[in-house]
């Protein structure tokens, strides 16, 4: 999938089968979170600025090269 330099939302990504799976996957919190749906018109790279305070480095760059095969 075209990562689009991580400018592509939330909702590109979840309106994709094969993205949604890898993030249904890799963060399944997510799908349970209450403001997923508010979150939709967030690119990843604003999620990413925000992730990084929870998520490893390693998992967040797996996950994006996962992304990317997807």
């Amino acid at each position: 999938m075209e990562l689009k330099r991580n400018q592509i939302t939330v909702g590109e990504l979840l309106d994709n089968p094969a993205s949604r799976t890898v993030l249904q996957r890799r963060f399944p919190m997510l799908f349970k979170h209450p403001i997923l749906g508010a979150a939709r018109s967030i690119t990843l790279e604003q999620i990413l600025s925000v992730a990084q305070a929870y998520v490893s480095q390693k998992k967040i760059d797996e996950t994006l090269n996962e992304l990317k095969r997807a």
